[in-house]
């Protein structure tokens, strides 16, 4: 049977990001990491209504020689250790690298969805940037836009909805859930 799934971004969506210049980065450390308040209460709200909860993340640091995988591992284990979250995918790569999981590209959310059995049509992604919101369009799922003023170009397919929390991307997903839709995984 098909699932149903919240595709997340990690930084500025869970946890609070690192923002220079008006622009977001991720946390160095573990010893940095601190997740939005409202992250634990909306994604226990999402997995009760059925969705199947996975990150979606770039971390061009680590291809950047500035973060190393362990790094970026150890922070999603702690989030991972806090956070109802299902599975964690990664695209380690910068943009020269042109593979197919770097968002905006949809690679990980269509890998992910053919592993797992993800219905689409009835997913949706969540994001605090440009890269995710096309990301999600490009693989076919519903997009949120949690609108953190970042000082940086606007998504080439607009969010089908746009909020300011986590938390009210979530009360927006609950209000367009389809009962009918597949509800486990």
């Amino acid at each position: 049977m098909p699932v149903k799934a919240v595709f997340l971004d990690r930084d500025g969506v869970l946890n609070v990001p690192v923002v220079m210049d008006g622009l977001s980065y991720p946390p160095s450390s573990v010893e940095n990491l601190q997740l939005y308040r409202d992250a634990r209460g909306a994604l226990q709200q999402l997995q009760r209504a059925g969705y199947c909860l996975i990150v979606v993340t770039n971390q061009p640091d680590i291809a950047r020689g500035s973060q190393t995988r362990e790094a970026v591992e150890e922070i999603n284990a702690a989030i991972r250790a806090k956070l109802p979250v299902d599975e964690f995918c990664i695209c380690p790569h910068d943009d020269v690298d042109r593979c197919a999981c770097r968002k905006p590209k949809p690679g990980l959310v269509l890998e992910a969805a053919t592993r797992l059995g993800i219905d689409l049509a009835h997913s949706f992604l969540i994001g605090d940037r440009w890269r995710d919101i096309d990301c999600g369009a490009a693989a076919g799922v519903r997009t949120v836009l949690i609108d953190r003023g970042y000082r940086e170009r606007t998504p080439d397919h607009p969010p089908d909805f746009v909020a300011h929390s986590l938390a009210g991307a979530t009360q927006w997903i609950l209000a367009h859930h389809q009962p009918d839709a597949p509800q486990t995984i």
